[in-house]
C-alpha cells in the first residue's frame, strides 16, 4: 500500500517528512520516494507493506489538510 503526501513546501526534506509522520503516530514506511513535481509542489510517495487499508486510512485522515510549513498538505492512499 502506498500513501501520497503532496503540496509540500519547496525544500522539504525526507527527514522532515519522517519526523512529521512520527509526530502523528504513523508507522515507519518500508520505502519513501521523493517526487519533485513541478518544483513548486513537491511530494513524497510512502510505501507500506503488510498494513491493511482501514488501519492506514486512520493515519491518512489525521494528516490530510494539515497546515504545515505554510501549506495545506494533501495526503491520500495511492
Amino acid at each position: 500500500m502506498n500513501i501520497w503526501i503532496g503540496n509540500l513546501a519547496p525544500g522539504t526534506t525526507e527527514a522532515e517528512v519522517r519526523a512529521l509522520l512520527e509526530k502523528y503516530g504513523f508507522p515507519e514506511p518500508t520505502g519513501i520516494l521523493a517526487v519533485p513535481g513541478d518544483g513548486m509542489r513537491p511530494g513524497f510517495m510512502l510505501e507500506y507493506e503488510g498494513l491493511h487499508a482501514e488501519g492506514i486510512r486512520q493515519f491518512v485522515d489525521r494528516l490530510d489538510g494539515l497546515y504545515w510549513k505554510g501549506r495545506s498538505i494533501v495526503v491520500s492512499i495511492a
